[in-house]
């Protein structure tokens, strides 16, 4: 893009991720907010009031790229919508063993309407990803582990949300080491649900049944949020025929504004890739950056 023209960006689904993204792309000079897709167009908060909130789309007019900030399980069908309207999509959807699938399904709407849908794009799926990638490139033969948290998974709250019988939920991911993963799951109980119901229900769902999960009933699941996250990753191995190479990456976030920050970051690196649908991985990590290239290269090399 030019130093004048702007992206501009359209955010679908107002969650936290949503609210994280508008301040994203308000601090990114590069980009203007053309709106905000919600359900209810008619709830307006506060801080939405300078915006355009809308329930479609295509009431916004020009849009060249929208952050899909909705639940991962709607992420699929709402792309699909937007990419048929010709307009760029990028997301966080995080089921692992679904992305190669949904890159496919995407790629060929992109690729019918001329134009590119970024998958898998928070920072795991996503930065991660490309910090996995990178040790594998540079320690061929080896073991690489991701260890969570402790913290909140954005999600698994809302996949336990979407169960019958919770009324409010929490889920925080704790590491046990190598990889291995214990999820805390903190629920409101609905009225006239049994609670044996509901947790098994949980335990069975996609994002729980390969986890050691613990349910717990609570009172109130908003004094227990903390949307502080973090990753420890390690990978040790060979490079060459050299034993013993050792790598490491950790950080300590606030889970949906990094998530926010990478979807605007990888929305401005759509504008520069040929129609279709694309994982982070296979993104220039340059493009990610506002400007001239030389300039980065200038300065980062």
């Amino acid at each position: 893009m030019s130093a004048t023209k702007k992206i501009k960006a359209a955010i679908v689904g107002y969650g936290n991720i949503g609210r994280y993204a508008v301040e994203a792309l308000l601090a990114s000079p590069d980009f203007e907010l053309v709106g905000v897709v919600r359900r209810d167009a008619t709830n307006i908060p506060y801080e939405l009031r300078p915006y355009h909130v809308v329930s479609s789309i295509r009431e916004l007019g020009q849009v060249d790229v929208a952050l899909l900030c909705t639940p991962t399980r709607l992420v699929e069908e709402t792309a699909r919508e937007i990419l048929a309207e010709g307009i760029r999509t990028v997301d966080s959807f995080d089921i692992h063993t679904d992305i190669v699938s949904l890159r496919r399904s995407l790629g060929e709407v992109a690729r019918q309407h001329g134009v590119v849908s970024v998958i898998a794009s928070g920072w795991d799926p996503g930065s991660d990803s490309v910090v996995r990638t990178l040790m594998e490139a540079i320690v061929p033969k080896g073991i690489t582990y991701t260890n969570f948290g402790p913290g909140m998974s954005m999600g698994h709250t809302v996949a336990v949300k979407a169960i019958k019988g919770v009324r409010k939920a929490l889920s925080m991911t704790i590491p046990t080491g190598t990889g291995i993963h214990r999820r805390m799951v903190y629920i409101e109980l609905e009225q006239g649900f049994r609670a044996e119901d509901v947790i098994s229900a949980i335990k069975s769902d996609e994002y729980f049944a390969h986890d050691e999960t613990h349910v717990s009933i609570v009172d109130d699941v908003e004094a227990l949020i903390d949307m502080g996250h973090g990753v420890h990753m390690t990978r040790k191995g060979v490079s060459g025929v050299t034993q013993n190479q050792l790598l490491e990456f950790n950080m300590k976030i606030n889970n949906p504004a990094l998530t926010a920050q990478i979807l605007v970051s990888v929305a401005r690196a759509s504008m520069r890739l040929a129609p279709g649908c694309y994982t982070m991985q296979e993104i220039p990590v340059i493009d990610l950056l506002p400007g001239d290239r030389e300039e980065w290269i200038r300065k980062l090399c």
